[in-house]
């Protein structure tokens, strides 16, 4: 099994711990980091006249003495990853400074030990397994909130639990606008329980550059199976990882998506170690969708329905709620259907009662 996550994912990498005041660096430090990054880009970042000219980019921009003002390890790696967005136009670009980190944690072939596994998934329970919330709202609508997508191994039976609990709604809103991405392996287990049983779907493809190779990622078999409408929310802070899961459910055509345009980074990768406590995240793949032959970078995924991120669960509830009532034939519901909507369209909590 692998530890890491392909696509980048801020919210659940573990960051070097705050320090009152970030270590100085030398020039002589800061020309070595540099050199580092070129040579890295060049072998590994998925597009190679990018890279090369990038480097080139860098590496002038510090024989001018452009980085001199960056007298500390933080503002010199915010400094980095600044230019490389920008020259570069890759959003998954990072350079952080963090002594403590590990190559071999990159690695691809490396198995990892039982002691790694094991605080490997204590971590992912520690972040309930990338679940903000389940919940029933009102007019038996399922809400299900992912902010990552972890290890499959991790996650997986998580993901099949929410699933348990929603599957008896009349339909699903899927809130992905604080997911900020992980491994498409675990986005294809969980877009897997949207299709029923022998409807198996090519999902996405991963190109790998240094490996020269592409790696197909397909629906596969769940215990949960959830056929009903499905509602899926984004905002510009929805990236990578969370953008695929999006991007899926659209180019399959099985949801709705509402809210925002997403962050536009479809090109996963690893982090490579630059010497003098440095890294640095760089896309090695570029993703490619068997339906469009193509994928969000740079334009993001557009949503069926555009609202501000903040308006797009009420949105979504609320298109939900008039779909069942326009379909729904009992006088009695229909009345109370009609009262929820109201309540939803004013944006009022239906009351909690604690007493018969």
């Amino acid at each position: 099994m692998q530890l890491r996550t392909a696509f980048l994912l801020p919210a659940l990498m573990i960051c070097l711990a705050a320090q009152d005041a970030a270590p100085a660096i030398s020039p002589g430090q800061r020309k070595a980091v540099v050199t580092a990054l070129a040579r890295e880009l060049k072998t590994q970042y998925v597009f190679p006249e990018v890279a090369d000219d990038l480097g080139k980019v860098l590496g002038a921009k510090a024989e001018r003495g452009g980085y001199d003002s960056a007298v500390t390890v933080s503002d010199f790696a915010e400094a980095l990853t600044r230019d490389l967005r920008e020259q570069g136009k890759d959003g998954h670009f990072r350079v952080r400074f963090d002594p403590a980190f590990n190559p071999r944690d990159e690695d691809e072939d490396h198995v990892p030990t039982p002691a790694e596994v094991a605080e490997a998934r204590q971590q992912a329970a520690r972040r309930a397994y990338g679940i903000a919330k389940v919940e029933q709202l009102p007019g038996n609508v399922g809400y299900l909130e992912i902010l990552g997508f972890g290890p499959t191994e991790f996650v997986g039976p998580a993901f099949t639990a929410a699933m348990q609990i929603l599957s008896g709604t009349e339909a699903l809103i899927l809130d992905l606008r604080r997911n900020g991405g992980g491994d498409p392996e675990s986005v294809a287990f969980l877009v897997s329980h949207f299709f029923g049983e022998g409807d198996v779907r090519h999902l996405n493809s991963i190109y790998n550059r240094p490996r020269n190779a592409t790696r197909q990622y397909w629906t596969s078999p769940v215990a949960v199976r959830y056929t009903r409408p499905v509602y899926v929310l984004t905002s510009r802070r929805t990236f990578s990882g969370g953008e695929e899961c999006a991007y899926d459910f659209q180019t399959q055509k099985r949801a709705t998506l509402v809210g925002e345009v997403t962050g536009g980074g479809a090109n996963p990768g690893h982090a490579v170690a630059l010497g003098h406590g440095f890294n640095a995240f760089i896309p090695t793949g570029r993703a490619v969708n068997p339906v469009t032959q193509t994928n969000w970078e740079h334009v993001g995924v557009k949503p069926d329905l555009v609202v501000p991120a903040a308006e797009a669960l009420k949105a979504a509830h609320l298109a939900i709620l008039k779909d069942i009532l326009a379909k729904e034939k009992d006088a009695d519901y229909r009345k109370r259907l009609e009262t929820i909507l109201g309540r939803v369209e004013k944006g009022e909590s239906e009351p909690a009662r604690y007493s018969r």
